[in-house]
C-alpha cells in the first residue's frame, strides 16, 4: 500500500537502474577500447534512459549508474558480448566491484539539476513545504504490500 503522496509521483511504468561500483586498477588500451564499445552499445540500446558517474575521493571508488525503461532493456546490455567480455576480464583492470540492480519506486525533484529521470516527476510539494515524514505516514513502507 502506498500513500497518495508517493502514488502521485511514482513512475507510470517500471524503470530499472544498474549501479556498478568499483575500485579502479591499472587500465590499458584494451580496457579503454572495450569500455568505449560498452558505453556506445548501452547508449544505442532501446530503453536506455541515461547514466551518472560519481567518484568518492576518500575511498577511490567509482559508481556508474545506468537507467533503463525496463528489465528487458537492462538485460540486453548484461548479455551484450562486449559486456560479457569485460566481466570475464575485470580482474585485469579493477580492484574489486559490486553491482546493484534495482527497480525505481519514485523519482522527483525541483527541476534545478539535470538528471536522467528528471522528466519522470517534479516535487509535488509547494516551494518551502516539507514532504511527509515516512516514519509518520502510516501508508509508507519500504516493503511492497506492507503498511507502516
Amino acid at each position: 500500500m502506498t500513500s497518495d503522496h508517493a502514488a502521485a509521483r511514482a513512475p507510470a511504468a517500471s524503470i530499472f537502474l544498474a549501479t556498478f561500483t568499483f575500485r579502479p586498477g591499472d587500465y590499458d588500451d584494451d580496457f579503454h577500447r572495450l569500455d568505449q564499445r560498452i558505453a556506445e552499445a548501452a547508449r544505442g540500446l532501446p530503453g536506455y534512459l541515461g547514466e551518472e558517474t560519481w567518484e568518492n575521493p576518500a575511498s577511490g571508488q567509482v559508481s556508474n549508474t545506468y537507467y533503463w525503461s525496463s528489465r528487458e532493456a537492462l538485460e540486453a546490455l548484461i548479455h551484450h558480448p562486449d559486456h560479457r567480455e569485460a566481466k570475464r576480464q575485470q580482474a585485469r583492470w579493477l580492484r574489486g566491484y559490486q553491482v546493484v540492480i534495482a527497480e525505481v519506486l519514485d523519482s522527483y525533484g525541483d527541476g534545478g539539476i539535470a538528471h536522467p529521470l528528471g522528466e519522470i516527476g517534479r516535487d509535488p510539494e509547494p516551494a518551502g513545504a516539507t514532504a511527509p515524514d515516512p516514519g509518520v505516514d502510516p501508508g509508507w513502507s519500504p516493503l511492497p504490500g506492507k503498511v507502516g
